[in-house]
């Protein structure tokens, strides 16, 4: 997904930043990743909701809405955590150094963005 976009990258673009082709690919994994985990968390949470039909009834629309929203959360989840790995790595393969993400300013600034 985001490695077709680096062909279209300036040559000296990529000569500034030699980490740009591999946090490229930990872009396209993370989004790969997220998009796995909305459609094995969709499939798995509908089966088991039809497996619990019998105990709890109620329609069909219920478990899709259900399975869809919570999976819809879950990948986003997953999908936001590989990302802040992905740009911790930017980070690591431009400083040097790796982000703390513990200390108070570090959380303070990610407040701030939001």
């Amino acid at each position: 997904m985001v490695n077709l976009g680096l062909t279209k990258v300036d040559d000296a673009v990529a000569a500034k930043h030699p980490g740009l082709q591999q946090y490229a690919a930990c872009q396209s994994y993370a989004f790969m990743k997220g998009t796995a985990s909305f459609i094995l968390g969709t499939a798995g949470l509908f089966f088991a909701q039809r497996a619990l039909q019998k105990r709890i009834p109620y329609p069909l629309q219920w478990n899709l809405l259900v399975s869809i929203v919570s999976s819809s959360v879950f990948s986003y989840s997953v999908t936001r955590w590989e990302t802040m790995k992905c740009s911790d790595l930017w980070l690591f393969l431009e400083t040097g150094n790796v982000p703390d993400r513990n200390s108070p300013t570090a959380i303070y600034s990610e407040y701030k963005n939001l």
